[in-house]
């Protein structure tokens, strides 16, 4: 299976409001919590093989039902080491996939390809109106501490949590229950931003307005008409 195993259907750039969630609407957002990867910053595996492997071999290698790639990226996410992350695919795939992991962990800061178009300059526009900013991602803990070294824009926020420190993974409630605590926010005030559908259903399930990230347009737009005072699209 390409991608992440288990993601459901949803629309992208939509503001979603469910189950408890529900309870919210309307309210103003006066905090927003942003994913890192493909929200904040481009995040492409496939960049990382395209030096070594052909692309029939990567797209095997990203299929998880081949190599578990993404089963052992959860894995790290929830506090795993790298070299845990390899043994896991060692064990349950073999090779050449267990060495093509080792390969791609040891070259990782390929396949962050830098910010995504509109990123940083939302960030300052945010904080500028008032608005906390702040992180929440699922990101292995040596492979994230480089990044942030790499990418000011995650540096700009307020403040973040990163499950690899902290053993919670989304889209389990607890991790957003622990960013909600560490931040000193109001879930029924913050707007939760991901790429990921699962992510925003269980930022739904524990009170959190969200919203599938696809185009930053959209998302200024979206913010806008819930009311944030930063400068419109013009």
């Amino acid at each position: 299976m390409a991608g992440w195993p288990g993601e459901p259907r949803m629309d992208y750039d939509v503001l979603m409001a469910e189950g408890p969630a529900s309870d919210s609407a309307g309210a103003p957002i006066t905090d927003v919590m942003f994913d890192f990867g493909n929200v904040l910053v481009r995040w492409d595996p496939a960049a990382v093989l395209v030096s070594r492997y052909s692309e029939d071999t990567a797209r095997r290698f990203l299929d998880d039902s081949v190599s578990g790639f993404y089963a052992a990226n959860d894995l790290m996410d929830a506090g795993a080491s790298i070299r845990d992350g390899v043994e896991f695919v060692a064990r349950g795939h073999g090779e050449p996939w267990a060495s093509m992991m080792r390969f791609y962990l040891e070259n990782f800061e390929d396949s962050v390809l830098g910010v995504v178009p509109g990123a940083r300059v939302l960030i300052d526009d945010l904080r500028r109106a008032g608005i906390g900013v702040w992180g929440l991602s699922n990101w292995q803990r040596d492979l994230y501490a480089a990044t942030e070294r790499r990418y000011d824009v995650l540096r700009r926020l307020d403040g973040v949590v990163v499950s690899g420190y902290v053993g919670l993974r989304k889209p389990d409630a607890a991790i957003f229950e622990l960013a909600l605590r560490r931040f000193g926010i109001d879930r029924a005030t913050t707007l939760f931003v991901d790429d990921k559908a699962m992510n925003v259903q269980g930022a739904n399930r524990v009170g959190i307005r969200a919203v599938r990230f696809s185009d930053p347009r959209r998302l200024r737009g979206l913010l806008i008409t819930a009311g944030v005072p930063i400068a419109p699209l013009v």
